[in-house]
């Protein structure tokens, strides 16, 4: 049931990835934010590096729309986060109707369930490099192929004449398809990345800069009124609720080695009451000695493995509140409370010693996707058999995991993962990111 106050919203999407969508996204939201707009960024799916980079475009913190692994009530209190927006702008991940095999507890996790789930037409960005007409049927096909979800128009980009965006207007205009933007092609709109994707958004050596451009790429190019226009007001916010803390005082690792956190669970955990206390590892910084809970979330501890094995001051701290109090690690901050961290050149790095694993980047191997895990053990928050629902993406390797698994886990077609995480006294780690915990 559409509410009046609800601010109009966009899913910025696309056929697959690599064809453009981000720099599309961050060019608009910073364009439209400096139209005097409230702008709200979403990120459908998983993806935890994005966000960062729609913050700084924006201005406002992004939150991610996830149809697998979100109930309704989760998604509805996300949705909240858009009061007092002029505008939401939600960016698609991977193809539009990509998603898992297996339904979650919403849906299959798509980019055009969360379209529809928020009542957001579509602007589907469309690389016609190597084509013209031809890219009208690709646009064509991605409208009709579910009627039920709202569709604006096209942005092509990469276009490379007068000549090619005249062909390509006429394929679009047959196919009864509205051009919102054509985008010339230019090298020079990239992003870095490096192995987990984008670098991050605190690692970018001018991204102010980088994101002016892309607005003024995008205001020159994009019919910006019409874009406001294809808008609609989606579905309001029911009542729902966030993530509830796992401790009362969380101390948090913050910076470039931890960097990976859900926005989701921060605000959910702060309107709940608790006390979120940053410290910096890489600063050599300890962990707030009157804290509850130590968290570290994933990152890049393997590019900064040498000085966290030196931060003597960070691991002494660490090391005495695991002796009495529970300290938790996701991905790379698991790696990080393990017994050694092996870099990609084969140098081994002596981590925390809080738990016994061993991993390494010499020879990667790729994990990714959704997972769902049953605790064997608590965890801080969780009791034993509280169901976990997450997302796994990295490249390391373990080389040893003696201690007890912390669950069972399963991949979104229910398919068992060796990565189970572990446990030793008070200290847990997992190689997936929590998103929520399932309701009972």
């Amino acid at each position: 049931m559409a509410m009046t106050d609800t601010p109009p919203g966009l899913l910025i999407s696309a056929p697959s990835s690599g064809t453009g969508k981000t720099t599309v996204m961050l060019g608009l939201l910073r364009a439209l934010r400096d139209d005097g707009l409230e702008v709200q960024p979403f990120k459908s799916g998983p993806d935890y590096i994005d966000p960062a980079f729609h913050r700084a475009a924006s201005g406002r913190a992004s939150f991610n729309l996830d149809t697998w692994a979100m109930d309704d009530g989760l998604l509805n209190g996300i949705s909240r986060q858009m009061e007092g927006a002029d505008i939401c702008i939600g960016e698609g991940s991977m193809g539009l109707y990509d998603g898992v095999a297996t339904r979650g507890q919403s849906g299959f996790g798509s980019s055009a369930e969360t379209a529809q789930r928020m009542g957001w037409p579509v602007i589907l960005v469309v690389d016609v490099g190597g084509q013209a007409q031809s890219a009208a049927a690709t646009a064509l096909g991605f409208k009709t192929y579910a009627p039920d979800v709202p569709f604006a128009g096209v942005i092509l980009n990469r276009v490379a004449s007068p000549r090619h965006e005249r062909l390509a207007r006429v394929g679009m205009d047959h196919a009864g398809i509205k051009v919102l933007g054509v985008l010339p092609r230019r090298g020079d709109l990239t992003l870095p990345e490096r192995h987990l994707g984008l670098i991050q958004a605190v690692e970018h050596p001018d991204l102010d800069t980088a994101i002016k451009g892309y607005a003024d790429f995008l205001r020159d190019n994009v019919d910006l009124p019409a874009i406001r226009r294809a808008a609609m007001a989606g579905v309001g916010a029911a009542s729902g609720k966030l993530p509830h803390p796992p401790a009362q005082r969380i101390a948090l690792a913050r910076d470039a080695a931890f960097s990976f956190t859900y926005p989701l669970l921060l605000v959910g955990w702060r309107i709940s009451g608790a006390e979120i206390l940053p410290f910096s590892p890489l600063a050599d910084e300890a962990p707030a000695a009157d804290a509850d809970l130590v968290w570290l979330p994933g990152g890049y501890p393997e590019l900064h493995a040498a000085q966290l094995a030196q931060a003597t001051t960070y691991l002494a701290g660490l090391r005495k509140h695991a002796a009495t109090k529970p300290v938790h690690g996701e991905c790379g901050g698991y790696m990080a409370l393990g017994q050694a961290l092996i870099d990609k050149d084969g140098a081994r790095h002596d981590m925390a010693g809080l738990l016994g694993l061993v991993t390494s980047y010499e020879k990667r191997k790729f994990h990714l996707g959704y997972r769902r895990a049953v605790l064997t053990q608590a965890m801080a928050g969780f009791a034993p058999q509280q169901a976990l629902r997450g997302h796994e993406f990295h490249y390391s390797t373990i080389l040893d995991q003696p201690d007890a698994p912390l669950a069972e886990v399963f991949d979104a077609d229910g398919n068992p993962v060796p990565e189970t995480g572990s446990t030793r006294g008070p200290v847990t780690g997992t190689f997936f990111h929590l998103i929520t915990a399932e309701r009972r």
